[in-house]
């Protein structure tokens, strides 16, 4: 069979397009292709909901990929280790409560099982904005490919609609800076605003993360690193139990409120 390159990108066009407008109004938008947004997005697909996961960078998967130091191996803990085990990832005991697991196999496996439950993951878009309706709640997501903002190009963005969003950008907490700029001190911390990271220290920031794992703002659901940074508490480093469970911790309420 002769191929024809035109076909080739019309199939590629018109598909990627069917998708785009289809997540134009959804359940969940998740911010952050991190581990604690790839597991979020796997339990809200699998609970039937319409999910889509936004990713500014080409690759999926957040920091989890270089392990520690570009040592590419993590660590969690026995609590977690029922995650890996469901997504079907190896892990070997290294102590009581320490599991090493290869990070390429669990960035990879994690993006591979989220999006055959029904995640649709759309990579190299950039969150300009939300955007809020008569009630202020975050209602929707504002959009722009991230090479126009690499570029610094004046070129209008998009705008998506969603019950609900999940920011899970890490220590830069993105969409939660976002509406901290646009509405002040508002913010469910002790603040009001927020409080940003503290210094590495695993076991306070691991039990803190389960806590800071919650609505931040009407609308707005913070998970992962952007927990800690968003509350004020340390950070982990290479050790990911608490991304996991943080991420099904999301899910599990996001369930609950829109069930």
């Amino acid at each position: 069979m002769e191929l024809d390159d035109v076909k080739i990108s019309r199939a590629i066009i018109e598909s990627f397009m069917e998708d785009f407008i289809d997540y134009t109004d959804i359940d969940v938008a998740i911010v952050g292709g991190g581990p604690s947004g790839l597991v979020a997005g796997y339990y809200l697909a699998k609970a039937g909901f319409k999910a889509a996961l936004f990713e500014r960078k080409l690759s999926i998967g957040g920091g989890m990929w270089g392990g520690g130091m570009m040592f590419n191996k993590i660590v969690v803990q026995e609590e977690s280790k029922r995650i890996l085990d469901e997504f079907g990832i190896g892990s070997q005991k290294y102590e009581d409560d320490y599991y090493v697991a290869d990070s390429v196999e669990c960035v990879s496996t994690l993006c591979s099982k989220a999006t055959q439950a029904g995640l649709k993951i759309f990579n190299l878009i950039s969150i300009e904005d939300v955007m809020m309706k008569e009630s202020k709640d975050v209602a929707g997501l504002v959009l722009n490919w991230s090479a126009v903002e690499m570029g610094r190009l004046h070129v209008d963005p998009l705008t998506i609609r969603t019950k609900a969003v999940i920011d899970a950008t890490g220590h830069d907490c993105e969409v939660v800076k976002v509406v901290e700029k646009k509405v002040g001190p508002k913010l469910n911390t002790e603040t009001g605003t927020i409080i940003g990271e503290k210094p590495m220290w695993a076991e306070v920031g691991e039990k803190a993360l389960m806590d800071n794992t919650k609505e931040v703002y009407p609308g707005l659901y913070v998970t992962g690193m952007a927990a800690n940074a968003v509350y004020g508490s340390p950070r982990m480093g290479p050790i990911f139990g608490g991304m996991l469970l943080s991420g099904e911790r999301i899910a599990e309420i996001l369930i609950e409120k829109l069930k």
